[in-house]
């Protein structure tokens, strides 16, 4: 459960047998046929997969001319690996529906989970409204003012939402008291955390779910241009939805492979970059970069973005990093809404604030590549419930809408 100096498991004595007892069912799981299948079966016809690979040709062109317009000759061709149109509008589904098999598989009645931008809260309940289990998600107050939205599915599909009100009342605080939880019910429950960190075995079983992203984007890449992409990009909040698509392209040495953190309002203000302003530490039962005081306290990250405040990471993606075979990148709030706007406008596709701080990263790598250049970008949510959210930073409000 290493990676490098990250990962491994730090967690109280109640908790380790639970953990154990999880590690052996995956493994178990992973060279069970039946298991699989169940697994591909659900992804087919009930999530939807496999999701699009769909070139962006308004905003290549875009791109190309404003390029020109600076005298550079490139452009790259993009293309849009499309994970909103999975059920639920996420790439959060795909986790949640192996998870919730392994909890059936190991005769969990009842399932928690914490969210943050509530797509991972929303996909629980969608699990387990389909299975007929006991649902109850943590998320933070905060989180919950500007997601209702998802609050809202989430109470129609069952689940029993939870309004954290400690510390900073975000993902991070809904994190920690669904793990008091934990410890509170370990005979009928089980986690299913929704992003890749955590103790192990979780960040190898939620990249292990994910990787179907990357999969699938080999195999449409080789069908639409007879090759692999030049490079991938991703956004970074703990990182589920950017190590499924990175994962299958790590050994292929010819892709270039980027992560975009959120840089809030600025990498020396109030940011939710752990990679880039953050030191080595332990979390929420693992070790990985974190935002971090001079006494080692965790600080609280901003974003517009309620799935990538958490000041963490995976601690995968901590790994890479330091072993240079991903390059991380960061994209303030201010930048993220121009990509936002700038790609409903252009392709259509209202983006979630996740996948658009990628897409501000994009903008600018995409001109200085040459124009046979493929580019693949992770769209890895719809930008539904951040309606209400860009509203408020566009001086507009919902509600005076007509």
């Amino acid at each position: 459960g290493r990676f490098g100096l990250f990962g491994g498991r730090f967690v109280a004595e109640t908790l380790m047998p639970l953990i154990l007892d999880l590690e052996a069912h995956y493994e178990a799981a992973k060279t069970d046929p039946a298991f699989k299948a169940e697994f591909d079966n659900l992804l087919t016809h009930y999530v939807g997969r496999p999701s699009p690979l769909y070139y962006a040709e308004r905003l290549t062109e875009h791109l190309r001319g404003e390029a020109t317009k600076v005298g550079k000759p490139g452009g790259a061709k993009i293309y849009f690996k499309r994970e909103e149109l999975n059920h639920t509008g996420a790439h959060k589904i795909n986790n949640v529906i192996g998870q919730i098999l392994l909890a059936r598989r190991m005769g969990k009645t009842r399932i928690i989970a914490e969210t943050g931008a509530g797509q991972h809260g929303v996909a629980t309940a969608t699990a387990c409204a389909r299975f007929g289990l006991e649902c109850i998600v943590y998320m933070g107050a905060v989180d919950v003012e500007r997601q209702k939205p998802n609050v809202y599915r989430m109470n129609m599909l069952g689940a029993t939402v939870v309004a954290v009100q400690s510390g900073a009342r975000t993902l991070k605080d809904a994190m920690n008291e669904a793990l008091r939880d934990w410890v509170a019910h370990v005979d009928d429950t089980f986690y299913c955390i929704g992003t890749a960190a955590g103790p192990h075995p979780y960040p190898a079983m939620v990249r292990d779910f994910q990787c179907v992203i990357g999969d699938e984007t080999k195999v449409q890449m080789q069908k639409a241009e007879g090759r692999l992409p030049d490079s991938i990009f991703a956004c970074i909040g703990g990182g589920s939805n950017a190590i499924g698509i990175m994962h299958p392209f790590l050994d292929d040495p010819s892709v270039e492979i980027f992560g975009v953190e959120a840089a809030g309002f600025g990498l020396d203000k109030k940011h939710a970059a752990s990679l880039a302003g953050g030191r080595p530490g332990v979390l929420h039962g693992n070790r990985t970069y974190l935002l971090m005081d001079k006494e080692g306290q965790i600080e609280e990250g901003h974003s517009i973005s309620a799935g990538l405040d958490y000041p963490g990471i995976g601690p995968e993606h901590s790994w890479l990093r330091d072993s240079g075979r991903v390059t991380y990148l960061s994209a303030t709030d201010v930048e993220a809404l121009e990509a936002f706007h700038r790609c409903a406008k252009l392709e259509g596709i209202i983006p979630a604030l996740e996948p658009a701080h990628a897409l501000a990263r994009v903008f600018d790598v995409a001109q200085d590549r040459p124009r046979d250049h493929l580019m693949v970008v992770n769209i890895s949510g719809r930008g539904d419930k951040d309606l209400a959210t860009v509203a408020q930073y566009d001086g507009e409000a919902l509600d005076d809408m007509t």
